[in-house]
């Protein structure tokens, strides 16, 4: 606990107000990572070898935006950074961790842009929410990857919805989801995405208690790659279950 309090005061500073109300569920992430390295390591490699499979044979390698940059764990940065003039990561939250961890490399070519890609505000003003519509200003943009985004997109708009109950149409969530993948589709580049698509909790018997599609019944593009994301392994949550996400990979 002490480390995590010491991750979150150095990242406040960092982070702009709008944002930092986020910061403690990154560390909370950042402190689970640590804990379960072993049970998420393969998955890790498989996000990596996804991005790096939809890069690879690209004419033109001038500016890469990741969006959901996250703790960099599931993107090949080293890679992106060494081949792409410009790497552009974009999350709610960069945390100190990660900025000290981005400063100590040789890279300077690596931007660092704090946004909220849930597209919710221009639907609760009453606009066509076009949560990537910013990326149409990024100049010389050869590559897109959503990183293990979408599905944290579709949980945070699901919680804020239900806390203003009333105030936004009734397919908020299945709408700002189906925006992201639009979004990317529409986009005049090269796109890879990364996204848990369901999750199942599973006794130790192999049981299936219980299952949920993470996308909300919006379909998404038919996957290159599927694999199993033990997201908490035995002991995570419960000695007694664990929780199972399923993940694709599309480019």
């Amino acid at each position: 606990m002490i480390t995590e309090a010491l991750l979150y005061t150095a990242t406040l500073p960092l982070t702009g107000k709008p944002y930092r109300k986020f910061i403690r569920y990154s560390v909370n992430l950042w402190s689970r990572a640590g804990r379960c390295a072993a049970a998420w390591a393969e998955h890790e490699e498989m996000s990596r070898n996804a991005i790096s499979t939809a890069a690879a044979g690209l004419r033109q390698k001038r500016t890469a935006v990741v969006l959901g940059s996250g703790l960099l764990r599931d993107v090949p940065i080293e890679e992106l950074a060494r081949e792409f003039d410009t790497v552009v990561l974009v999350d709610l939250i960069h945390l100190a961790s990660v900025r000290l961890w981005l400063s100590a490399k040789p890279y300077r070519n690596v931007r660092l842009i704090e946004r909220d890609l849930s597209g919710y505000d221009d639907l609760a003003a009453g606009r066509k929410p076009e949560p990537l519509g910013f990326l149409r200003s990024v100049p010389y943009l050869d590559f897109v990857v959503s990183a293990n985004l979408l599905s944290q997109i579709g949980r945070g708009v699901k919680r804020r919805y239900e806390a203003e109950a009333g105030h936004m149409p009734a397919d908020t969530v299945e709408r700002l989801i189906a925006a992201h993948l639009t979004g990317l589709s529409d986009l005049p580049c090269r796109s890879c995405l990364v996204t848990d698509i369901a999750y199942a909790v599973i006794d130790r018997n192999g049981r299936t208690h219980e299952e949920a599609d993470l996308l909300h019944g919006v379909s998404p593009p038919p996957a290159n790659a599927v694999w199993t994301w033990p997201v908490a392994p035995f002991g995570e949550e419960s000695k007694d279950y664990k929780i199972e996400h399923k993940v694709i990979a599309v480019w």
